[in-house]
């Protein structure tokens, strides 16, 4: 009854754009987006949710936007461990069979726990070389591991099943150790068709997949101030058709910082990347991309990318960027069939390998300049440090 009073309030109102307070005018971010309409703006609280925000064939109209404002809300993919699916199999090694209703290899492969607030990723990632799993009675405290039950399998569905353990200190009971799972794919995720709308002030945290998960076709779709942190997979990613801008942008501790695919347009402006695993930044396909003012501190296994893969054309253009390797140098590349146009960027104690094209207006590679002979002063950074989070630790 209180939902219905809920949806028959705000249609009422519908004349004009509304502001919806989530927790005040509806109940949960779902209820907000599902009944929000053209020029309406919605309102989070500068405070942790441990939900989600998807839209789903949702559509503003061109100059009245939907716009989901977070005011800085931090949207937790993770909950609180519940220690009544746990049982303990030996001292300190504990088992559940049954964690997530749903399960396949693509999840196991972005998989992590949080203990002790710590994001335990057992050496593996979704993009990139990955640590074999563990044993369970190879594990150490403060480590998991998921073993495959093939017996309960039924092709050629895609759900698999098994067990995972973690172990802790045998001191340590289960139900006072500081483990959260992660339970959400995203943070804020698209699918269908969606346009004309505006999210802007949030950070997605601790999900298994991406921070920002954007499938199917969106037209109009601005991204403003936003930040993906320690998530399973993308920190962004875009897939199939979707287009849409980026201004204000922060990716760290994920897996990758950024990975667009399929036909998508994309356009990132004023980006940190720091501290992320399997790529920093990976382009494929048939898209369209590109990236400005942009400061990229370096750990990943892979700093760039950019592959049409088997068939594809994909095109990426690079301006004012300053790509610096933190750890051990490694080679980005562009691929057969990529093409890259770079102006104004540095980057540090990394190559580029070039198997499609790549055109460099006044550019550095480790201080060389390209094309040989070209007065290349490299890119202006000072703006882009204002990026870097106060509290970053390289």
């Amino acid at each position: 009854m209180k939902q219905t009073l809920f949806f028959l309030s705000l249609v009422a109102a519908s004349a004009s754009a509304r502001e919806i307070h989530v927790g005040q005018d509806a109940p949960t971010i779902a209820h907000a987006i599902k009944a929000a309409l053209p020029g309406d703006v919605i309102h989070l609280e500068p405070k942790v949710y441990r939900d989600y925000a998807g839209f789903y064939g949702k559509k503003g109209e061109p100059g009245k936007p939907i716009t989901l404002d977070g005011h800085g809300a931090t949207l937790e993919g993770s909950d609180p461990l519940d220690p009544t699916q746990w049982k303990e199999v030996s001292p300190g090694l504990y088992a559940a069979d049954n964690l997530l209703p749903r399960l396949d290899d693509a999840i196991i492969g972005r998989w992590f726990f949080l203990i002790d607030g710590r994001m335990q990723l057992m050496g593996r990632t979704s993009k990139g070389r990955s640590e074999p799993l563990k044993k369970p009675e190879e594990l150490q405290p403060g480590e998991w591991t998921f073993v495959k039950d093939p017996s309960r399998e039924k092709p050629p569905s895609k759900q698999i099943y098994g067990t995972f353990f973690i172990k802790l200190a045998p001191e340590t009971k289960l139900a006072e150790a500081h483990v959260a799972v992660p339970v959400r794919s995203a943070g804020v995720q698209f699918s269908g068709d969606n346009a004309h709308l505006v999210i802007r002030n949030i950070t997605a945290t601790h999900p298994y997949n991406d921070g920002f998960n954007i499938h199917g076709d969106c037209r109009d779709v601005v991204f403003e101030n936003i930040a993906a942190i320690e998530c399973g997979d993308d920190g962004i990613s875009a897939h199939e058709s979707a287009q849409y801008r980026v201004d204000g942008f922060v990716s760290m501790g994920n897996s990758t910082g950024i990975t667009d695919t399929g036909t998508a347009q994309t356009s990132y402006n004023n980006v940190f990347l720091a501290k992320n695993i399997g790529f920093d930044l990976f382009f494929l396909d048939d898209g369209r991309y590109s990236i400005t003012n942009a400061l990229v501190l370096s750990s990943a296994q892979n700093p760039l990318s950019i592959t049409g893969r088997t068939t594809g054309d994909c095109r990426m253009k690079m301006q004012n960027i300053l790509l610096r390797r933190l750890t051990a140098p490694r080679v980005g590349s562009v691929a057969l069939r990529a093409e890259l146009e770079a102006g104004g960027c540095t980057f540090e104690g990394m190559e580029i390998k070039v198997a499609g094209s790549a055109i460099w207006d006044n550019c550095l590679i480790n201080g060389k300049s390209l094309p040989e002979g070209s007065h290349a002063t490299g890119a202006d950074v000072q703006a882009l440090m204002k990026l870097i989070p106060k509290d970053f630790k390289p």
